[in-house]
């Protein structure tokens, strides 16, 4: 029998923030979203401590852009499974909303289907179904971006977190597109540009100034270049001294700080009334 693929290092490594109410968060495991043909995909939904039943309560949910087939091939397990995904999803229900992360094979459309599901069990889940936030990170931007374009989205989406990702190929870059050719998939935006966003949706991106991923900051200058330009809702932390996944590698107090200005608003543009 073979063993398991050992983490890689990424995987394993916690977000460099606590607060209080981490670890008294209920956490409801492996609820199916959906069930193709191909095997039942699942999703782990965060609660706060102190949600009452039959409450309606908002949500963040984490985006995966790319498939979990590739993850457990680099990586020795699901997104989910990360300790980082599993702590922001903490951080978040402590912050009082409900943190999901989940299983995907085809990204966009099992995103797709994951709403879906969100939206039609509302109730039952004790999510709010009409305020909704999107996380994402690094490569899994693209798909989030792709999300907030969706006519559909914008019923329910109020705001989406954006860490030091990728986004779209501007005025003639490819480096977006080249990233994914590096995965065998198409970018999700392709061929989208920034005037393709809702313009009265908030954005928060977190930009980390010494990234060493190829050509990421390059199609991230030009994208927030591009939505100031077009005055979209941005709000912009540089961590000017950080290299990529600065929650996860870089522990200092600009980080703790960036962190809790993504928390505050989250907690703003879901919470407030």
């Amino acid at each position: 029998m073979s063993q398991p693929k050992p983490r890689a290092e990424i995987a394993t490594k916690p977000v460099l923030y606590r607060i209080p109410g981490m670890d008294a968060v209920t956490v409801r495991p492996d609820v199916v979203y959906h069930a193709p043909d191909t095997g039942a995909l699942s999703m782990d939904l965060y609660y706060p401590p102190d949600a009452k039943s039959g409450t309606r309560i908002p949500v963040v949910v984490f985006v995966m852009g790319l498939s979990d087939l590739a993850a457990e091939a680099m990586l020795g397990c699901q997104f989910k499974e990360m300790e980082s995904y599993i702590g922001w999803a903490r951080l978040a229900a402590a912050s009082g909303l409900v943190g999901i992360t989940y299983t995907n094979r085809a990204p966009a459309g099992d995103l797709q289907s994951l709403f879906r599901y969100l939206r039609q069990n509302a109730a039952a889940l004790g999510i709010d179904e009409n305020r909704i936030a999107v996380w994402s990170c690094s490569g899994h931007v693209p798909l989030a971006l792709w999300l907030l374009m969706q006519p559909e989205s914008r019923d329910y989406l109020k705001c989406a977190a954006l860490c030091y990702g990728y986004t779209l190929d501007l005025e003639g870059c490819t480096g977006v597109a080249e990233f994914f050719q590096r995965w065998g998939l198409a970018s999700p935006c392709a061929g989208k540009t920034v005037r393709d966003l809702p313009p009265e949706l908030p954005l928060f991106v977190a930009r980390s100034g010494k990234d060493e991923s190829p050509r990421l900051n390059e199609a991230l200058d030009l994208f927030l270049s591009q939505a100031l330009a077009c005055n979209l809702p941005l709000t912009l932390a540089n961590h000017a001294a950080a290299p990529h996944a600065f929650d996860l590698v870089h522990d200092g107090e600009t980080s703790r700080e960036i962190i809790r200005q993504i928390l505050a608003f989250l907690q703003f543009h879901l919470l407030a009334r």
